[in-house]
């Protein structure tokens, strides 16, 4: 979840200030890593799960102000839209029944706040993208409250200085102008962070980059944008554009974006505070009052209040983050390119193969960056975002393949391993990545549901394009409430 700020207008001394203040905190990151200061015993896992707020209609409800009121649950929370709101989950460690527990306490979680959502006249949808949503829903009138959402948009409008091109080439084509970022509030996600030593963070960041392709092929659920049957998992391409601060003339020269994947493998977690401080400047220029130097040299522990903020406005689909619990501070990968849904189980199912996966594939000797090129890695990502499960990517060993094929001949056998080394309950495991292996088996995630059930409703001329997606909403909300896993889901 984003960190609020006050509405406030910014100035040079603001923006000079804040970089020496955050160049700063990297310096006292580092002189925490040399001196150990870190939590490296834990392994705690969480989960961020993002909503879309739809009405009796099935259309974008502009209302997460009276749905978080009614909710009144700090664990709930205001997304940039204000058809969106998102839930994180409490903290736990990776072993045992750790997603049995997730899943309960998620699940009563949920029930509670849509009871109460219902109540506000709105029902809440995990799902990538709406596929419902329309132009009109899309605007400066539909940003939430919340003043950091604003000063967001300000500073990137003010930083690209012309309107914000939105151009897709998928199964069809999109092309849209905007002079605002809210494009990016269709986007909604499950973000799964995993606690790591720093010792071991460059081997699990690099895990997680050459498994996000797969991930995505496997969990893609944001085939539709503005009546568009577009990507696989268009959210991939719309955050990338939708929040891009660069002219063309910055892409021409190979400005890099702050949607980001990167271009290398690392070997430590510096590099990619470093990465961010060198690469791009301050979208939110605010300056905490605390002195981190005086603080550590206290023996206590810094925030490095500036060094979080920073961090959060560059959206790396994989991103490290520095956080303090309990008063000890400590390292998380925050892993970011699944989609919401499309119901509870398939989302724990996505969380139990990403941890099984990454946790075996950063213990492997000799590790799989070592064998595959970091260009691979990216192209699997697009890859995975176009074409969904019927993706072909490239992994060490087996070179051009089927995804289905590499995750369920290769790939489950390793999460499976994974999750059993770091203690998970065989049960927990069995069940969930089962739902993975048959999402492959019958070719059928949320993408495809989707896909298949509009071409359904359009070809057997029960509707056009536009009433299919609104209708296919409707039966999708029902699914999802029934907690039937996707690959059980029967065309429309």
């Amino acid at each position: 979840m984003g960190r609020d700020v006050p509405a406030i207008t910014i100035t040079r001394q603001d923006r000079r200030a804040y970089r020496e203040k955050v160049h700063a905190c990297l310096d006292v990151l580092e002189r925490m890593l040399l001196e150990s200061r870190f939590d490296a015993g834990s392994r705690r896992v969480g989960l961020e799960i993002e909503f879309n707020l739809v009405d009796s209609l099935g259309y974008a409800a502009m209302t997460n102000a009276d749905v978080l009121a009614a909710i009144d649950d700090p664990a709930w929370t205001s997304e940039l839209g204000q058809f969106n709101i998102e839930l994180d989950s409490d903290p736990a460690t990776l072993a045992g029944d750790v997603f049995s527990r997730l899943e309960s306490g998620i699940a009563a979680t949920l029930a509670h706040a849509s009871e109460r959502a219902e109540s506000a006249g709105s029902r809440l949808m995990m799902i990538g993208i709406l596929p419902s949503l329309r132009r009109r829903d899309i605007g400066e009138h539909t940003i939430s409250s919340n003043p950091r959402y604003r000063l967001l948009n300000d500073e990137i409008v003010a930083a690209r200085g012309e309107e914000m091109r939105i151009s897709i080439d998928g199964r069809e084509r999109l092309l849209a102008y905007t002079d605002h970022i809210l494009p990016e509030a269709a986007c909604t996600s499950m973000q799964c962070h995993l606690q790591v030593s720093p010792e071991m963070f460059a081997g699990y960041w690099n895990a997680a980059q050459a498994a996000a392709g797969i991930q995505v092929a496997v969990g893609a659920n944001s085939p539709y944008l503005f009546g568009r049957e577009l990507w696989r998992e268009t959210r991939i391409t719309l955050f990338e554009q939708a929040t891009d601060t660069r002219s063309e003339e910055l892409k021409r020269q190979c400005v890099r974006p702050r949607v980001w994947f990167g271009e290398r493998w690392i070997r430590s977690v510096t590099e990619l505070f470093a990465e961010n401080l060198r690469y791009f400047p301050a979208l939110l220029p605010l300056c905490d009052d605390e002195d981190p130097v005086a603080v550590l040299d206290r023996g206590e522990t810094p925030s490095l209040a500036e060094l979080a903020l920073h961090n959060g406005t560059v959206y790396r689909w994989n991103r490290p983050v520095y956080a303090v619990a309990d008063g000890k501070p400590h390292l998380r990968v925050e892993n970011r390119v699944l989609p919401a849904g499309p119901t509870l189980a398939d989302a724990l199912a996505n969380a139990a193969f990403y941890y099984g996966l990454v946790h075996e594939l950063a213990e492997m000797d000799p590790p799989v960056w070592s064998q595959m090129p970091f260009a691979a890695a990216a192209a699997n990502l697009g890859e995975g975002a176009r074409h969904g499960l019927e993706a072909v990517v490239f992994w060490p060993g087996y070179g051009e393949i089927a995804v289905t094929e590499l995750v369920q001949r290769h790939l489950l056998p390793l999460a499976a391993r994974g999750l059993s080394r770091s203690g998970v309950a065989a049960a927990d495991a069995t069940r969930l990545l089962s739902i993975i292996e048959q999402r492959c088996l019958f070719c059928q995630n949320g993408a495809s549901w989707q896909v298949a059930s509009v071409h359904r409703l359009q070809d057997g001329g029960l509707a056009d394009r536009d009433e299919a997606l609104r209708l296919m909403t409707q039966d999708y909300i029902g699914r999802m409430n029934s907690k039937e896993p996707v690959h059980t889901w029967p065309i429309m």
